[in-house]
C-alpha cells in the first residue's frame, strides 16, 4: 500500500488533504490511483492512518480516514549519525540504508581526513540526501522521515554530543571493547538509553587528535568486529547492531 507524508494541519477529524505537487503527480501519473483506493498517510509526528481516496484534483487530493494508529515501525531509541563526509556518492547509500535501519537524524561532518572539498553548492547535496531519506521511508513504511542536517565541522559537532545518553565512536584501533559491551553496560547502569550518537570517520578514519578529543568528553570507543569496515559500511553496521540489541 502506498504511503504519503503530510503536515498535522492537513489532517482533520475524518479527512486528510494532500496538496504537495510531487505527491499528487506520483499518485496520478506513477501509481495511477483512483477514487475508492486505500493509501497510508503519516503525520510525521505520531500517528499513521489508513485512508480511502475520495477525489484527486489538480491542486489537492481528498482522503477519508478509516483507521488511525500510533506509529508501529518507529524504534523507541533515537539514533543520530554523525558521518564523516565520504567521497563520491557513498553518502547516498549511507542515508538510504541508515534510514531503512531506523536512524533518526544524519549530520555530514567535515573531519581532518575528509577528502571532499566543501563548496558553495553543498546545500544541494543535503537536499538530495533529504529526498533519498524520504523515498527510503516510504519504501520501508516508517512513520517519520529522518532529518539530514546541515554540514558541521568536527569542532562544531563536539558541543552537540552533550545532548545524548550514549555516544559511540567505532574506531579501528580499538580491539578490546565492542559495541555490544558498551550497549549492555549502558543498560546495566541505568534505563535503556533513549538518545544515542554514533560518530563515523571518513575514508581515512579519525585522526589521533579527533580520537583523543572524543575520549576526553566521554565518548565510548568501540569495535564493530575483527575486520576494518569501509566508511559506507560502518554506519549501517553500527545501526543494525544497536537496533538488534535495544529493539528486538
Amino acid at each position: 500500500m502506498s504511503r504519503f507524508f503530510v503536515k498535522e494541519t492537513d489532517i482533520g477529524d475524518s479527512e486528510i488533504v494532500i496538496t504537495d505537487s510531487g505527491d499528487l503527480k506520483h499518485m496520478k501519473k506513477v501509481l495511477r490511483l483512483k477514487a475508492g483506493e486505500e493509501v497510508e498517510v503519516s503525520d510525521s509526528a505520531k500517528w499513521e492512518y489508513r485512508a480511502v481516496i475520495e477525489d484527486i484534483g489538480e491542486d489537492s487530493a481528498l482522503l477519508r480516514i478509516v483507521d488511525k494508529q500510533a506509529f508501529a515501525r518507529e524504534p523507541s531509541v533515537h539514533v543520530t549519525l554523525f558521518q564523516g563526509v565520504p567521497k563520491a556518492s557513498k553518502m547516498d547509500e549511507i542515508v538510504q540504508k541508515c534510514t531503512e535501519l531506523g536512524v533518526s537524524a544524519i549530520y555530514p561532518v567535515f573531519m581532518d581526513r575528509t577528502v571532499v572539498v566543501e563548496k558553495d553548492g553543498f546545500h544541494k547535496k543535503i537536499a538530495r540526501w533529504q529526498k533519498i531519506a524520504a523515498e527510503s521511508v516510504k519504501q520501508c513504511r516508517r512513520g517519520k522521515v529522518p532529518e539530514v542536517g546541515d554540514r558541521l565541522s568536527f569542532k562544531e559537532m563536539m558541543p552537540c554530543l552533550k545532548d545524548f545518553d550514549l555516544v559511540l565512536f567505532p574506531y579501528e584501533n580499538e580491539t578490546g571493547r565492542t559495541i555490544k559491551d558498551a550497549l549492555r553496560e549502558a543498560q546495566t547502569k541505568a534505563a535503556k538509553p533513549e538518545r544515542i550518537a554514533v560518530i563515523i570517520g571518513p575514508e581515512g578514519g579519525f585522526s589521533d587528535s579527533e580520537a583523543d578529543a572524543l575520549k576526553a568528553v566521554g565518548a565510548d570507543c568501540v569495535s564493530l568486529g575483527k575486520t576494518i569496515l569501509r566508511t559506507e559500511t560502518a554506519g549501517p553496521a553500527a545501526l543494525a547492531m544497536i537496533m538488534y540489541e535495544l529493539e528486538l
